[in-house]
């Protein structure tokens, strides 16, 4: 999927769009070092509770999530981080429409 923006300037939140009462992902790298995920949920959506054996970072490119980790909730608005610990459960859910970029990178 990354080809076709490959060695172009892009803006993120033009790449995934929203969809009524869903969550749109668009893989923008995926490699066996790592993969780079573009998300779109509608507002109320969510992930449920998981856990990774790898950090995750995630990065609000639109909109307002909550991010909850190891049970405790933190608000990421757009044009905030955090990183999710490996093995550490989290979940997410979007207090309005928001679009966010999830950086997983794999390691030993």
């Amino acid at each position: 999927m990354e080809d076709d923006i490959k060695g172009k300037v892009f803006k993120l939140k033009d790449l995934v769009g929203f969809q009524e009462g869903s969550i749109v992902s668009r893989t923008i790298i995926d490699r066996p070092e790592g993969t780079v995920t573009l998300f779109a949920f509608d507002e109320g959506q969510a992930l449920s509770e998981h856990s990774a054996p790898y950090d995750a970072l995630v990065t609000v490119v639109e909109g307002k999530l909550e991010v909850k980790l190891g049970g405790k909730p933190n608000e990421v608005n757009a044009g905030e981080s955090i990183i999710m610990p490996a093995g550490v459960p989290h979940a997410l859910r979007a207090l309005s429409q928001a679009k966010m970029l999830l950086v997983m990178v794999r390691g030993s």
